[in-house]
């Protein structure tokens, strides 16, 4: 069986819908942040302070080598900047089907702010930094991704069952 893997922004309910999806199928739910922390036994933000972005996607792109040996049939769900680098866009589609959860910078906006845990969006004005960020990620996302399935004014069943629909062929 054949992994389902769930990308896209920040707040894009990526892990909502991995969840409940997983749940519903069966499937195990594998959330590669909470991986890479449980394996790091550090926060996202302290790796990022600590050691910096870099270092932190070096760690994407490792799990996501160790995953295709031992991941099958689970439902994925990535941290929003792992699509970024090209290797690993690669290396999530050999993972199995990629969808990307797409959505407005204003749903995104919504769903994220005040949200401390999420090391990308500190600094400048949240709205710019998601409008920049999503600007240099959204054609990335587009280029990993089998299928894209978009979120906004969709409840997380919807958005399940469009998941459901658009993956069969897939899996």
């Amino acid at each position: 069986m054949k992994n389902l893997i769930l990308i896209g922004f920040m707040g894009a309910g990526k892990t909502t819908i991995g969840k409940l999806f997983s749940k519903e199928k069966g499937r195990k739910f594998v959330d590669t942040d909470e991986r890479i922390v449980r394996e790091q036994g550090k926060s996202i933000p302290e790796l990022f302070d600590e050691r910096g972005e870099g270092y932190f996607r070096d760690l994407e792109t490792e799990l996501l080598k160790k995953m295709l040996m031992d991941t099958k049939g689970a439902v994925i769900s990535v941290g929003g900047g792992m699509p970024v680098r090209k290797e690993n866009r690669e290396l999530l589609r050999m993972l199995g089907c990629v969808i990307y959860l797409s959505a407005t910078k204003e749903t995104i906006l919504s769903r994220v702010r005040g949200d401390g845990s999420r090391p990308m969006l500190n600094g400048e004005d949240l709205e710019a930094r998601v409008i920049r960020l999503l600007q240099e990620r959204e054609i990335l996302y587009k280029k990993a991704a089998h299928v894209e399935v978009r979120t906004d004014g969709r409840s997380v069943y919807q958005v399940m069952q469009v998941v459901d629909q658009e993956t069969r062929k897939w899996l």
